[in-house]
Protein backbone atom coordinates (compact mmCIF):
# COMPACT_ATOMS: atom_id res chain seq x y z
CA UNK A 1 0.00 0.00 0.00
CA UNK A 2 1.17 3.60 -0.94
CA UNK A 3 2.36 5.86 2.02
CA UNK A 4 -0.30 7.69 3.97
CA UNK A 5 -1.57 10.54 1.18
CA UNK A 6 -3.10 13.65 2.97
CA UNK A 7 -3.99 15.29 -0.15
CA UNK A 8 -7.45 13.60 -0.86
CA UNK A 9 -11.57 14.84 -0.26
CA UNK A 10 -11.12 12.90 3.52
CA UNK A 11 -7.65 12.54 4.40
CA UNK A 12 -6.76 16.78 4.68
CA UNK A 13 -4.56 17.99 6.74
CA UNK A 14 -6.42 18.89 9.86
CA UNK A 15 -8.92 15.87 11.68
CA UNK A 16 -12.68 15.78 10.26
CA UNK A 17 -15.63 16.06 12.16
CA UNK A 18 -18.20 13.31 11.37
CA UNK A 19 -22.06 13.99 12.30
CA UNK A 20 -22.59 10.48 13.60
CA UNK A 21 -26.35 10.06 12.28
CA UNK A 22 -26.10 13.98 11.49
CA UNK A 23 -27.14 16.23 14.91
CA UNK A 24 -29.18 13.75 17.10
CA UNK A 25 -28.82 15.55 20.56
CA UNK A 26 -30.64 18.46 18.76
CA UNK A 27 -32.97 16.44 15.81
CA UNK A 28 -34.33 13.11 15.17
CA UNK A 29 -31.08 11.14 13.71
CA UNK A 30 -30.63 10.84 9.92
CA UNK A 31 -33.25 13.25 8.51
CA UNK A 32 -32.41 15.96 6.12
CA UNK A 33 -33.14 18.76 9.34
CA UNK A 34 -30.64 16.87 11.41
CA UNK A 35 -28.00 16.67 8.38
CA UNK A 36 -28.65 20.52 7.65
CA UNK A 37 -28.30 21.35 11.01
CA UNK A 38 -24.89 19.24 10.98
CA UNK A 39 -23.58 21.18 8.56
CA UNK A 40 -24.39 24.39 9.61
CA UNK A 41 -22.23 23.50 12.83
CA UNK A 42 -19.37 23.25 10.89
CA UNK A 43 -19.09 19.51 10.52
CA UNK A 44 -17.08 18.27 7.71
CA UNK A 45 -18.59 14.80 6.78
CA UNK A 46 -22.17 13.56 7.54
CA UNK A 47 -21.54 9.62 8.89
CA UNK A 48 -25.42 7.88 8.19
CA UNK A 49 -26.34 4.33 7.86
CA UNK A 50 -28.14 2.35 5.36
CA UNK A 51 -30.74 -0.06 4.28
CA UNK A 52 -32.80 -1.23 1.29
CA UNK A 53 -36.57 -0.83 1.01
CA UNK A 54 -38.86 -4.06 -0.68
CA UNK A 55 -38.40 -2.12 -3.80
CA UNK A 56 -35.05 -1.32 -3.97
CA UNK A 57 -34.74 2.35 -2.72
CA UNK A 58 -31.88 3.23 -0.17
CA UNK A 59 -32.76 4.63 2.63
CA UNK A 60 -30.69 6.19 5.38
CA UNK A 61 -31.63 4.93 9.09
CA UNK A 62 -29.61 3.21 11.47
CA UNK A 63 -32.08 0.75 12.56
CA UNK A 64 -33.76 -2.00 10.53
CA UNK A 65 -36.99 -1.60 11.53
CA UNK A 66 -38.87 1.56 12.25
CA UNK A 67 -39.66 1.14 15.85
CA UNK A 68 -37.12 3.05 17.36
CA UNK A 69 -37.27 5.99 15.38
CA UNK A 70 -41.05 5.97 14.37
CA UNK A 71 -42.72 3.21 16.74
CA UNK A 72 -43.56 1.77 13.64
CA UNK A 73 -42.17 -2.35 14.25
CA UNK A 74 -41.78 -2.83 10.46
CA UNK A 75 -39.04 -4.16 8.70
CA UNK A 76 -37.54 -1.87 6.20
CA UNK A 77 -36.92 -4.56 3.91
CA UNK A 78 -40.44 -5.65 3.46
CA UNK A 79 -41.64 -1.72 3.32
CA UNK A 80 -42.19 0.36 -0.10
CA UNK A 81 -40.25 3.48 -0.04
CA UNK A 82 -43.14 5.35 -0.09
CA UNK A 83 -44.50 3.52 3.16
CA UNK A 84 -41.17 4.05 4.97
CA UNK A 85 -41.44 8.02 3.85
CA UNK A 86 -45.06 7.69 5.46
CA UNK A 87 -43.51 6.93 8.72
CA UNK A 88 -43.11 9.78 11.34
CA UNK A 89 -39.49 9.86 12.41
CA UNK A 90 -40.05 12.81 14.70
CA UNK A 91 -42.03 10.12 17.44
CA UNK A 92 -38.88 8.30 18.39
CA UNK A 93 -36.96 11.57 19.96
CA UNK A 94 -37.06 12.34 23.25
CA UNK A 95 -35.82 15.47 25.01
CA UNK A 96 -34.19 15.96 28.16
CA UNK A 97 -37.75 16.70 30.07
CA UNK A 98 -38.79 13.18 28.71
CA UNK A 99 -40.97 14.89 26.24
CA UNK A 100 -41.39 14.33 22.38
CA UNK A 101 -41.49 17.49 20.64
CA UNK A 102 -40.92 16.49 16.64
CA UNK A 103 -44.30 14.06 16.81
CA UNK A 104 -45.92 15.24 13.35
CA UNK A 105 -43.04 17.75 12.54
CA UNK A 106 -42.57 16.26 9.00
CA UNK A 107 -39.31 14.52 9.77
CA UNK A 108 -38.91 11.38 7.55
CA UNK A 109 -36.20 9.16 6.93
CA UNK A 110 -34.25 10.16 3.67
CA UNK A 111 -33.24 8.30 0.66
CA UNK A 112 -29.72 8.24 0.04
CA UNK A 113 -30.85 9.65 -3.81
CA UNK A 114 -32.44 12.85 -1.67
CA UNK A 115 -29.36 13.27 -0.06
CA UNK A 116 -27.26 13.34 -2.94
CA UNK A 117 -29.41 15.69 -4.88
CA UNK A 118 -30.37 18.03 -2.46
CA UNK A 119 -26.91 17.97 -0.84
CA UNK A 120 -25.10 18.06 -3.60
CA UNK A 121 -21.13 17.78 -2.97
CA UNK A 122 -21.39 16.86 0.77
CA UNK A 123 -18.94 14.39 1.93
CA UNK A 124 -20.33 11.29 3.61
CA UNK A 125 -20.06 8.19 5.19
CA UNK A 126 -22.49 5.60 4.42
CA UNK A 127 -22.31 2.63 6.85
CA UNK A 128 -24.34 0.11 4.56
CA UNK A 129 -26.08 -2.16 7.13
CA UNK A 130 -28.06 -4.41 4.96
CA UNK A 131 -25.58 -6.64 3.95
CA UNK A 132 -26.96 -8.30 1.10
CA UNK A 133 -25.69 -8.25 -3.13
CA UNK A 134 -28.80 -6.55 -3.40
CA UNK A 135 -27.52 -3.27 -1.07
CA UNK A 136 -24.22 -3.54 -2.65
CA UNK A 137 -25.90 -3.22 -6.23
CA UNK A 138 -28.54 -0.48 -5.24
CA UNK A 139 -25.69 1.34 -3.31
CA UNK A 140 -22.99 1.28 -5.85
CA UNK A 141 -25.28 1.92 -8.84
CA UNK A 142 -26.81 5.27 -7.07
CA UNK A 143 -24.10 6.79 -6.35
CA UNK A 144 -22.39 6.13 -9.59
CA UNK A 145 -25.26 7.86 -11.28
CA UNK A 146 -24.76 10.97 -9.36
CA UNK A 147 -20.78 10.90 -9.59
CA UNK A 148 -20.48 10.72 -6.47
CA UNK A 149 -18.09 8.86 -5.50
CA UNK A 150 -15.21 10.93 -4.53
CA UNK A 151 -17.14 12.22 -2.02
CA UNK A 152 -18.96 8.92 -0.69
CA UNK A 153 -17.00 6.37 1.43
CA UNK A 154 -18.84 3.01 1.69
CA UNK A 155 -18.17 1.45 5.14
CA UNK A 156 -19.85 -1.71 7.09
CA UNK A 157 -18.87 -3.87 9.70
CA UNK A 158 -19.45 -6.60 7.55
CA UNK A 159 -16.12 -7.78 5.52
CA UNK A 160 -17.96 -9.92 2.63
CA UNK A 161 -20.43 -6.42 2.20
CA UNK A 162 -16.77 -4.37 1.54
CA UNK A 163 -14.97 -6.97 -0.28
CA UNK A 164 -18.23 -6.95 -2.74
CA UNK A 165 -18.21 -3.20 -3.03
CA UNK A 166 -14.57 -3.63 -3.90
CA UNK A 167 -14.79 -6.55 -6.46
CA UNK A 168 -17.33 -4.50 -8.68
CA UNK A 169 -14.41 -1.60 -8.89
CA UNK A 170 -16.08 1.54 -6.41
CA UNK A 171 -14.42 4.13 -6.90
CA UNK A 172 -14.48 6.01 -4.24
CA UNK A 173 -12.84 4.84 -1.21
CA UNK A 174 -14.07 2.12 1.40
CA UNK A 175 -14.06 2.02 5.33
CA UNK A 176 -12.82 -1.25 6.92
CA UNK A 177 -14.99 -4.09 8.38
CA UNK A 178 -14.45 -5.29 11.73
CA UNK A 179 -12.31 -8.34 11.37
CA UNK A 180 -10.11 -6.18 8.87
CA UNK A 181 -9.50 -3.60 11.91
CA UNK A 182 -8.45 -6.49 13.91
CA UNK A 183 -5.95 -7.94 11.60
CA UNK A 184 -4.44 -4.09 10.59
CA UNK A 185 -4.16 -3.60 14.62
CA UNK A 186 -2.60 -7.06 15.42
CA UNK A 187 -1.38 -9.07 12.60
CA UNK A 188 3.13 -8.23 11.86
CA UNK A 189 3.48 -5.28 10.02
CA UNK A 190 5.81 -6.97 7.42
CA UNK A 191 3.01 -9.43 6.49
CA UNK A 192 0.74 -6.30 6.40
CA UNK A 193 2.73 -4.68 4.32
CA UNK A 194 2.91 -7.70 2.06
CA UNK A 195 1.02 -8.29 -1.53
CA UNK A 196 -0.52 -10.99 0.60
CA UNK A 197 -1.51 -9.58 4.00
CA UNK A 198 -2.45 -6.06 3.42
CA UNK A 199 -5.83 -4.57 4.56
CA UNK A 200 -7.90 -3.52 1.50
CA UNK A 201 -9.85 -0.18 2.40
CA UNK A 202 -8.72 3.53 3.26
CA UNK A 203 -9.88 4.31 6.73
CA UNK A 204 -9.80 2.53 10.38
CA UNK A 205 -13.35 3.92 11.87
CA UNK A 206 -13.01 2.32 15.44
CA UNK A 207 -13.94 2.92 19.02
CA UNK A 208 -11.14 3.67 21.43
CA UNK A 209 -10.65 0.02 22.70
CA UNK A 210 -11.83 -3.16 21.67
CA UNK A 211 -12.02 -5.24 25.14
CA UNK A 212 -8.78 -4.90 26.94
CA UNK A 213 -6.82 -3.86 23.65
CA UNK A 214 -6.67 0.11 23.35
CA UNK A 215 -7.06 1.35 19.96
CA UNK A 216 -6.52 5.21 20.83
CA UNK A 217 -2.80 4.95 21.18
CA UNK A 218 -0.21 7.25 19.93
CA UNK A 219 1.35 4.09 18.60
CA UNK A 220 -1.59 2.00 17.54
CA UNK A 221 -2.83 4.95 15.61
CA UNK A 222 0.79 5.06 13.71
CA UNK A 223 0.47 1.61 13.60
CA UNK A 224 -2.93 2.23 11.19
CA UNK A 225 -1.16 5.21 9.34
CA UNK A 226 1.85 2.78 8.41
CA UNK A 227 -0.73 0.45 6.42
CA UNK A 228 -2.15 3.87 4.74
CA UNK A 229 -5.20 4.08 6.62
CA UNK A 230 -6.09 7.26 8.44
CA UNK A 231 -8.39 6.82 11.63
CA UNK A 232 -11.83 7.63 12.89
CA UNK A 233 -12.73 7.69 16.52
CA UNK A 234 -16.34 6.95 17.29
CA UNK A 235 -18.61 8.39 19.06
CA UNK A 236 -16.78 10.97 20.73
CA UNK A 237 -19.11 14.11 22.34
CA UNK A 238 -16.37 15.84 25.01
CA UNK A 239 -13.87 18.04 23.69
CA UNK A 240 -11.52 16.86 26.30
CA UNK A 241 -11.72 13.98 24.57
CA UNK A 242 -11.24 14.32 21.20
CA UNK A 243 -8.83 16.69 21.56
CA UNK A 244 -7.05 14.06 23.64
CA UNK A 245 -7.21 12.03 19.90
CA UNK A 246 -6.57 14.47 17.57
CA UNK A 247 -3.26 15.08 19.52
CA UNK A 248 -3.03 11.16 19.33
CA UNK A 249 -2.53 11.71 15.41
CA UNK A 250 -6.33 10.78 15.10
CA UNK A 251 -7.62 11.82 11.52
CA UNK A 252 -11.61 12.20 12.20
CA UNK A 253 -13.70 12.67 15.01
CA UNK A 254 -17.52 11.20 14.59
CA UNK A 255 -20.11 12.83 17.24
CA UNK A 256 -23.34 12.74 18.38
CA UNK A 257 -23.56 15.99 19.33
CA UNK A 258 -20.98 18.22 16.76
CA UNK A 259 -22.11 21.45 18.45
CA UNK A 260 -20.08 20.51 21.17
CA UNK A 261 -16.85 19.96 19.27
CA UNK A 262 -17.54 23.78 17.52
CA UNK A 263 -15.26 25.86 18.98
CA UNK A 264 -12.05 23.02 19.21
CA UNK A 265 -12.86 22.18 14.99
CA UNK A 266 -12.51 26.31 14.72
CA UNK A 267 -9.41 26.35 17.15
CA UNK A 268 -8.34 23.03 14.44
CA UNK A 269 -8.61 24.61 11.34
CA UNK A 270 -7.50 28.28 12.79
CA UNK A 271 -4.42 29.23 10.46
CA UNK A 272 -0.60 27.70 12.58
CA UNK A 273 2.52 27.28 11.78
CA UNK A 274 4.28 24.42 9.76
CA UNK A 275 3.81 20.96 11.02
CA UNK A 276 1.82 22.76 13.90
CA UNK A 277 -0.79 20.61 15.83
CA UNK A 278 -3.46 21.25 17.98
CA UNK A 279 -2.39 21.05 22.08
CA UNK A 280 -3.54 18.54 24.32
CA UNK A 281 -3.87 21.33 27.09
CA UNK A 282 -7.59 22.27 27.70
CA UNK A 283 -10.95 21.76 25.82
Amino acid sequence: MAARDVTDAFCPAIPLLYAHRGAPAELPENTMPSFVRALELGADVLETDAHLTADGEVVLSHDPTGGRMALVPFPIAQARLDEVRGWDAGRGFVDADGARPFVGKGFRMPSLAEVLTELPGVRLNVDAKDHTPAMVTALVNLVRRHRAQGNVRIASFDARTLADVRRRGYEGETGLAQVEVARAALLPLALLKSRWGRVHGDAAQIPTHAGPVRLDTPAMIARFHAQGLRVDFWTIDSPHEARRLVHAGADGIMSDDPRRLTALFAELRAPKGPGSRVSAEGA
